[in-house]
């Protein structure tokens, strides 16, 4: 028997406090080297406009009754879904195994998972990393993974006023509506770039192949969460605000090989792969240091891990079986 966890399962018991802490424990446990993560695979269907990506990953326990958590996450991204079928960009199911036996223990769906998930490594980022005063938040991009970009940085920061910058008018004000009421936070639109950069903190969540402002308009002491492009060819940042910046992965490796805002700068001569200082986990664990100055530009750059979305449907696990939350089903 296994449980099946559906979206409104895990909405039901997956909280952005939880989700944040759960990340950050898997995180850590990278760090330490008591996490396997294979790279993960990639099938790309251009014509298709469509990815198709399959994410493994075991995080170790504490052992006695504690085995860690083993699991595998596919999760396809199709950017033309919203416009063209009323479908998230972004789709996923996870399958959990108890460590022990290999015995498949949990189908959870990754939809609104990921999206927290996503979300809760920003926050673990954003806590580490800015200002510790900062109040202000400049979002780019209003779907899904902005709005848990959103909700992770005020769990961990005392903010106040928030500004979103979407082209897609609607969406836009969708997002300044219900993220104000969900949040208790003043939110207004803009379709000025300057605005959002006048914020403490920068989240990126597009879906943009292209940067999306100049970084040379970066303000001094601004920290910046960047999520949206995780491809070769893609960014959401150009070079010199990449320059400017203290860069932070979410995990080195997986950047390098990944994140387009990372390698494009490589590949134009404004940074060496040493420019990336460090991944989070090691910041988190305590292992290296994070903002060393009032003044420092600080970059998170994220391009999702399997250990994160790991952590994660273990903690949705434990919190489903112990509000009687699912369904068990015959596999």
């Amino acid at each position: 028997m296994a449980l099946l966890l559906t979206r409104q399962d895990v909405e039901r018991v997956l909280t952005m406090k939880e989700a944040i802490a759960a990340v950050e424990q898997g995180l850590v446990q990278l760090a330490h080297g008591r996490a396997i993560m294979p790279q993960r695979t990639a099938i790309r269907m251009s014509e298709l406009h469509g990815l198709h990506l399959g994410m493994p990953a075991y995080i170790a326990g504490a052992g006695g009754d504690d085995p860690g958590v083993l699991a595998l996450k596919v999760v396809t991204v199709y950017p033309d879904n919203p416009a063209r079928f009323s479908l998230p960009t972004t789709c996923g199911t996870i399958l959990l195994n108890d460590p022990r036996t290999g015995r498949l223990t949990a189908i959870i769906d990754a939809g609104f998972l990921t999206a927290m998930r996503t979300g809760a490594a920003s926050g673990v980022a954003t806590k580490y990393l800015a200002r510790e005063e900062a109040s202000s938040v400049g979002v780019f991009g209003a779907g899904a993974q902005a709005r848990t970009q959103l909700a992770a940085v005020c769990e961990v920061r005392p903010v106040k006023r928030a500004v979103v910058s979407d082209p897609h008018a609607p969406t836009r004000e969708r997002f300044v509506r219900e993220m104000s009421a969900a949040l208790g936070v003043t939110i207004r639109g803009t379709e000025e770039a300057g605005d959002c950069l006048a914020c403490d903190i920068v989240a990126l969540a597009t879906s943009s192949t292209t940067p999306v402002f100049a970084g040379a308009d970066l303000r001094p002491g601004t920290h910046i969460n960047a999520i949206g492009a995780h491809a070769p060819a893609h960014r959401e940042l150009d070079a010199e605000a990449i320059r400017r910046s203290s860069v932070i992965a979410d995990y080195k490796p997986a950047c390098l090989a990944e994140a387009g805002d990372l390698t494009l700068a490589i590949e134009e001569g404004a940074i060496t792969a040493d420019h990336v200082r460090a991944s989070i986990g090691e910041i988190a664990s305590g292992s290296r240091p994070g903002r060393t100055s009032a003044e420092e530009i600080t970059l998170f750059k994220s391009v999702g891990l399997a250990v994160e979305d790991v952590a994660t449907a273990g903690r949705v696990f434990a919190l489903a079986k112990s509000a009687g939350i699912g369904r068990e089903i015959e596999t």
